[in-house]
């Protein structure tokens, strides 16, 4: 269970378990218990692996397992996952019996088909909660409050109340603890904001750059808010930061239900302009952006990328803090403007980072085809004649005053297994007529095939694509969106009768 707050305490679950065993002459000889655990990978949950090991290596004191429901497996995003470890122990000979549901684990036809829909039950509601979750925080990042992180040098963190009446300043460590307050950002000591002060006009007024304004700093014997030296990388973040004059931005990163940490593009991220207090002036801030950026431009592409391949050899490994900490190289800013992001700054040296970006490279492909795309089908439907116009709000197509037409491109997952699948979600809001389903290729990088889907007959919100669907869905598929524009071609009819 993840919070005390809900039926899921593991004392109501332990409460249930024991009615249950002892309706059923059952003896509880062990319990395992994740107790504050999130649900959604198996990661932290060290009750349900130890329960796994000990099944696995045959040393199980125990022939049956109780658990309160099928989701206390956990709220996986691949329902197979908890379908997986419930196999495990019944290989192994150990019954799994479900205390708070509503049918027997007897391995029949309607046991199967209840656990595989709630399994999936499970994860469609942690993503709904994460949906909800992003539109909350992204709502409070607009209404000025501070969701989550240090403040900063110079700055402070401050509790108001629902009306905005200040409360108290928290201290490091602190959090609120009443649900309707929130967090801004105040100005911190007034020593610690004529050090950012001194900082902006040392680099833009005397063009002093971060290695000697930290070394000034440390000098006199000035620590950073984490009482920690000051280095180039930690200067250089005062100098980019926005939240010193006063913007509140957020959603730089992801790292949603528990997946790969995703480093967002600036037309993804959340942001509330002059929302705080600003320590530092305007004009000050956007002459430092300036210098920064022209710096970079002093070299060119060839002498970044042998600064950017000496800096991998001698560190053995690439990342934005460490080329921010390099003396003498470009900020990491600076090669993710000049080559388009860091992770193509990376493959033009030949480096790899541990961690996969390649999906965000695919995302932002995809967002810059989606209107190509569009430009294509309304090229297409004025060369047969059809009369259009575009709905701006939706992006959605009106041909002829008769219906409406939304397009969709669905990405090419590759599975563990090595085949292919593509997850489309549909509007719910919009109900166009027709949905044009784009379905990638392999490699995303061009259009495979086209669904062309009728609202009458696709009611869902999602839909999840095999190679091979059957004639359900199969039968909504062309190689190229030709008949659909013939279809829509008019046609003058000179006599009815």
């Amino acid at each position: 269970m993840s919070t005390d707050h809900q039926k899921y305490s593991t004392q109501n679950q332990a409460d249930a378990i024991r009615q249950y065993a002892a309706a059923r002459a059952i003896d509880i000889v062990k319990t395992y218990a994740d107790e504050g655990k999130s649900g959604l990978s198996l990661d932290g949950r060290d009750a349900l692996k130890r329960l796994i090991e000990d099944v696995e290596s045959g040393q199980a004191e125990f022939n049956t397992i109780l658990v309160y429901d099928v989701s206390r497996w956990g709220r996986f995003q691949d329902a197979d996952e908890g379908a997986y470890y419930e196999y495990i122990c019944k290989r192994a000979g150990i019954s799994v019996q479900y205390c708070a549901e509503q049918f027997e684990n007897d391995g029949s036809p309607i046991a199967t088909i209840v656990k595989g829909v709630k399994r999936a039950m499970a994860g469609e509601h942690s993503r709904e909660l994460s949906v909800k979750v992003f539109a909350g925080q992204g709502r409070q990042i607009e209404l000025g409050h501070r969701q989550g992180g240090p403040a900063g040098y110079g700055l402070r963190r401050a509790l108001i109340d629902q009306n905005g009446a200040f409360k108290a300043e928290l201290a490091h460590g602190e959090h609120k603890s009443i649900q309707t307050d929130r967090v801004v950002l105040i100005a911190g000591p007034d020593a610690e904001v004529a050090v950012v002060r001194k900082i902006y006009r040392r680099f833009v007024e005397d063009l002093i750059p971060e290695r000697q304004i930290a070394d000034e700093l440390n000098a006199r014997g000035i620590v950073t808010d984490l009482g920690r030296p000051w280095t180039r990388g930690t200067v250089h973040q005062i100098l980019i930061n926005e939240k010193y004059i006063g913007n509140n931005v957020w959603n730089r990163v992801s790292f949603k239900l528990k997946k790969k940490r995703v480093r967002n593009s600036p037309d993804m991220w959340i942001r509330a302009d002059g929302v705080f207090p600003a320590i530092v002036d305007h004009h000050l801030f956007d002459a430092a952006q300036t210098i920064i950026r022209e710096r970079s431009f002093r070299l060119s592409d060839e002498e970044m990328l042998e600064a950017l391949q000496k800096l991998r050899q001698d560190k053995g490994l690439l990342s934005g803090l460490i080329i921010d900490e390099a003396e003498g190289l470009p900020s990491s800013s600076a090669y993710s403007s000049r080559f388009g992001s860091l992770l193509q700054a990376y493959k033009l040296v030949g480096y790899t980072p541990k961690r996969d970006y390649r999906y965000v490279e695919i995302n932002r492909h995809l967002r810059t085809l989606h209107p190509d795309v569009l430009t294509k089908i309304l090229g297409c439907l004025e060369a047969v004649g059809c009369q259009f116009h575009t709905i701006p709000e939706t992006e959605l197509i009106s041909v002829n005053g008769e219906l409406t037409i939304s397009v969709v491109i669905a990405r090419c997952h590759h599975t563990s297994g090595g085949s292919y699948r593509w997850r489309l979600r549909f509007d719910a809001g919009l109900q166009p007529d027709i949905t044009i389903a784009v379905r990638m290729d392999a490699a995303n990088k061009t259009p495979l095939d086209y669904y062309l889907l009728p609202r009458i007959d696709i009611a869902s919100e999602k839909l999840k694509l095999a190679e091979e669907n059957g004639l359900a869905l199969d039968g909504y598929r062309f190689e190229s969106l030709e008949p659909f524009y013939n279809f829509l071609r008019p046609e003058i009819v000179t006599e009815a009768a």
